[in-house]
């Protein structure tokens, strides 16, 4: 029942992160005529609405993945298609937090709240990775809330814990990559990497909780991305033109982080020591 549970909650805030990513879009696109008024897309007083003809959704509208069955991916009112986006990001984000949920090492107290902050982070993480591969965009309304929570967290497990010393490691993992990153984009001028993946990797440096660890989502990141580039590379010059954001497979590189860097650093550590 607990996982049902997860999937279910991750599937209304899968719904959230939709609604949430067209908003902060739509408020950029304020100088257009088109574009409605500040408090119609208001992230907390707004009101659901069709993307195409604005018209306010009801209730039986906005039940995540069932609305967009029975209507059969259309709007009630306008008739116009509604993106697969909707259902595929409220079923992503449903198995997102139950492989979390099925994968999380503990629930004592410690367990329980770094838990509640990784269902936060995830949300975050849908809601970026979407936003990147839509409009090319790390959005400065995402990525500093994100790294004041990842900081919240640095924070109140110190005070939890009662070990102030520990919070060094993940100040260090943050330094790290940070470096890393600001040092490649300054070489490149911005080609090889974003302005907004340098920020934020000070948020995936907090989370990841250490310099090994930030690493390892760099690695991971790195990993991802090209395999999702091979596609490209077998196109030739013409596909290798093409902009791939980077900022998806850094977050799920910090995902993968948050749930197996544990089991992989002591698989890693096993190994060295059956070699030494």
């Amino acid at each position: 029942m607990i996982i049902i549970a997860i999937f279910v909650l991750g599937v209304v805030l899968g719904s959230f992160v939709n609604a949430l990513v067209w908003r902060l879009h739509e408020q950029t696109r304020k100088k257009e005529p088109s574009v409605m008024f500040a408090k119609d897309l208001s992230i907390v007083k707004g009101r659901s609405m069709c993307p195409h003809c604005r018209h306010t959704l009801a209730a039986k509208d906005l039940v995540p993945v069932l609305s967009w069955l029975w209507l059969r991916g259309l709007c009630r009112y306008c008739h116009q298609p509604i993106s697969q986006q909707y259902p595929a990001v409220e079923l992503l984000t449903g198995l997102l937090l139950t492989l979390g949920y099925v994968a999380w090492p503990a629930f004592d107290a410690v367990g329980v709240i770094r838990f509640g902050f990784f269902v936060v982070f995830t949300v975050f993480f849908v809601a970026l990775a979407l936003y990147d591969m839509k409009w090319f965009l790390l959005p400065n309304k995402l990525v500093f809330p994100l790294i004041g929570l990842a900081a919240a967290q640095v924070v109140l497990l110190a005070i939890w814990q009662r070990s102030f010393g520990d919070a060094w490691q993940p100040v260090a993992g943050m330094a790290v990559v940070y470096g890393l990153f600001w040092g490649l984009y300054k070489v490149s001028k911005g080609e090889w990497i974003g302005g907004g993946d340098v920020k934020l990797v000070i948020a995936l440096g907090l989370i990841a909780g250490s310099p090994v660890r930030a690493l390892l989502v760099v690695f991971f990141a790195s990993l991802l991305g090209t395999l999702a580039s091979f596609p490209l590379l077998l196109k030739g010059r013409k596909g290798m033109r093409q902009h791939i954001p980077f900022g998806p497979y850094l977050l799920a590189g910090c995902f993968l982080v948050m749930l197996f860097a544990g089991n992989i650093l002591d698989w890693y550590q096993q190994v060295v020591t059956l070699n030494l």
